[in-house]
């Protein structure tokens, strides 16, 4: 596995989290509109410390307003003007080969870890013309680098976290929001809810049939236990429907 050096450059970020200690992992896919995303997921951006670009998602972070910290990725998404902006700007930059195993958003999320992030936020992980890569980007969920830190992929339209058991997970949040609770790989066992309108008393969920699809929040705090197994958590905003 091919791998990027740390640059001592970017230690200086480390000290600059404190409590605002999330990191946000821009990818290079759609990011869709600020305002949108912040009435969908009020107060996703309070605790933000840190911004991480995956290459071209350099460009997304400026969209959401953000300005990039540390650019990692083999600059063969990014637009020219782009890398140049922020190379004036003095972003600190990871160059990776083209040749590697990982993806520059894999690489992005390992780098914001490193760096201190107690949580990430990733996102432009699942627009764009390259389903391969939303999987893929779905799958960095589980990666190992994050060693049981919270992470979710987050866009206008969905929020999606992983749920390794055994755990318990609350989902405050609005009346009316969909909540799908989808098996990642194996069969999901012992899976209990609260506050949802279809409810779940200890019961296994199975790969492959879609019964956790589209439950409906019913409570300002619903919640999802399960012993055994991996579990996706998608919430969807009620005004966008089920």
């Amino acid at each position: 596995m091919s791998s990027v050096a740390p640059d001592p450059a970017t230690s200086a970020t480390i000290g600059r989290l404190g409590d605002r200690s999330t990191a946000l992992v821009a990818a290079d896919g759609e990011v869709g509109d600020r305002a949108t995303i912040d009435a969908s997921w009020p107060g996703w951006a309070d605790h933000i410390g840190l911004v991480v670009a995956a290459d071209g998602g350099a460009a997304g972070a400026r969209h959401l307003g953000f300005a990039v910290d540390l650019l990692v990725g083999d600059g063969d998404s990014i637009e020219p003007s782009e890398l140049a902006r922020l190379v004036d700007a003095g972003v600190a930059i990871r160059r990776a080969a083209r040749d590697k195993d990982e993806s520059d958003t894999e690489l992005a999320v390992a780098a914001a870890v490193e760096l201190g992030a107690a949580a990430v936020v990733i996102v432009g992980a699942l627009g764009g013309r390259r389903f391969d890569h939303a999987l893929a980007n779905v799958g960095l969920l589980a990666h190992p680098a994050l060693g049981g830190r919270p992470c979710c992929l987050l866009s206008p339209h969905s929020r999606i976290r992983l749920l390794t058991g055994p755990a318990r997970l609350d989902l405050p949040g609005r009346l009316g929001d969909v909540v799908s609770l989808l098996p990642f790989g194996d069969a999901v066992a012992g899976v209990t809810t609260s506050g949802l309108a279809y409810p779940l008393a200890d019961e296994p969920l199975p790969a492959g049939p879609a019964r956790g699809l589209s439950n409906v929040r019913q409570a300002a705090i619903a919640a999802v236990e399960i012993r055994e197994g991996r579990l996706l958590v998608v919430e969807t905003p009620a005004t966008l429907g089920a």
